[in-house]
C-alpha cells in the first residue's frame, strides 16, 4: 500500500514537472513567433547618406556593418555554440553550450540554450520577461523575471547584441541617438517603453567594431543587489550575411574593463538569418 502511494505521488510530481516544462516550450515558441513578426515587410534599403551627420566612429561602424542597398532588416535569428560560465573569474565552471536566439531590438529577444558538462545538463530560456532554467530537463533550478529590474537588465543585453548582429536597428531615428566618445568610439542610446540603454562601441580604422562597453543594470555581484556595473566584450571573425557584415565570435561578461572581468559568454555563431517573406 505504501509503495503504491509513493509510486503514485512520484508519478504525479513527474507528470506535473513535465507539463510545466512543455508549457515553457510553448511559451518560448510563442514569443519567438511574435518577435519575428516585428520584421519590416518592405524595409528601406541602406543609403550611406543616412549616416552622414553622425559622429565619425558611428558613421564608420554603420558603413562597415551595412552595405549600400541592403534591406534594413532589424530582426535576426541565430544559432550558436560555445561555452557558458556558471562561476567566476577564479573558477569559471564552464559548460559546453549550444543555443538559438531571436533578436528584435528594441522590442525584445529570446535565447534558448542547452548546456552540459559530464552528466550535468542545463537547459532553458532567457527573455525580457523571464529567465527559466532546468536541470536534466526535469528540475527547475532558476525561475525569475516579471520585474522592472529584470526587464531593465535584459534591455541592456539585447541593445548591446543589436550592436553585434542587427545594426539596422541602430540607425538614427526618434529613439536612437549617437554621440561621440573619442576618435575611435561612439555611444548609441536606445529608448523603448520607458527604458533607456547606452552602449559604447569601439571601432577600428575601417569601422569594424572591436568591442562594446556599457553600464548594465545587474545583480551579478556578491550582494546580489541590482546596480549599474560594467559589462562588455570583444567581437571578431566577421562574415557577410545578406548585406550585413557581422561578428561570428563573441566573448562577453560582467565587470568588463576591470580586474574582475569574467567572460562567461563565449560563442561562435554557426548560422544567422533575417527571416522575411
Amino acid at each position: 500500500m505504501i509503495i503504491h502511494v509513493l509510486s503514485t505521488l512520484i508519478f504525479l510530481v513527474l507528470a506535473g514537472l513535465s507539463a510545466r516544462r512543455w508549457a515553457d516550450h510553448g511559451a518560448d515558441r510563442r514569443i519567438m513567433e511574435s518577435l519575428v513578426r516585428n520584421q519590416p515587410r518592405d524595409p528601406a534599403r541602406f543609403d550611406p547618406a543616412m549616416v552622414d551627420h553622425l559622429p565619425e566612429p558611428a558613421r564608420r561602424y554603420l558603413l562597415y556593418t551595412i552595405a549600400p542597398k541592403t534591406p534594413l532588416y532589424t530582426v535576426a535569428t541565430l544559432s550558436m555554440q560555445g561555452k557558458f560560465g556558471m562561476g567566476d573569474r577564479d573558477k569559471p565552471n564552464y559548460l559546453a553550450m549550444s543555443a538559438r536566439q531571436t533578436l528584435a531590438a528594441p522590442v525584445g529577444f529570446i535565447w534558448s540554450m542547452s548546456a552540459r558538462r559530464g552528466w550535468i545538463r542545463i537547459s532553458g530560456s532567457d527573455t525580457a520577461r523571464w529567465t527559466r532554467f532546468w536541470l536534466m530537463g526535469l528540475l527547475p533550478v532558476a525561475r525569475m523575471g516579471g520585474t522592472k529590474d529584470h526587464a531593465r537588465s535584459a534591455f541592456g543585453r539585447y541593445v548591446a547584441e543589436a550592436v553585434f548582429w542587427t545594426p539596422a536597428a541602430l540607425l538614427p531615428g526618434p529613439n536612437v541617438h549617437w554621440e561621440l566618445v573619442d576618435v575611435n568610439a561612439a555611444r548609441v542610446t536606445l529608448r523603448h517603453n520607458g527604458l533607456s540603454q547606452s552602449v559604447d562601441v569601439t571601432v577600428a580604422e575601417d569601422g569594424r567594431p572591436l568591442q562594446v562597453h556599457f553600464d548594465r543594470w545587474s545583480n551579478a555581484n556578491p550582494e546580489k543587489e541590482y546596480r549599474w556595473q560594467p559589462f562588455g566584450g570583444y567581437l571578431s571573425e566577421f562574415r557577410e550575411v545578406e548585406g550585413f557584415r557581422l561578428p561570428m565570435h563573441v566573448e562577453a561578461g560582467n565587470h568588463f574593463g576591470t580586474e574582475r572581468y569574467f567572460p562567461f559568454f563565449v560563442v561562435d555563431v554557426t548560422e544567422i538569418a533575417f527571416p522575411h517573406d
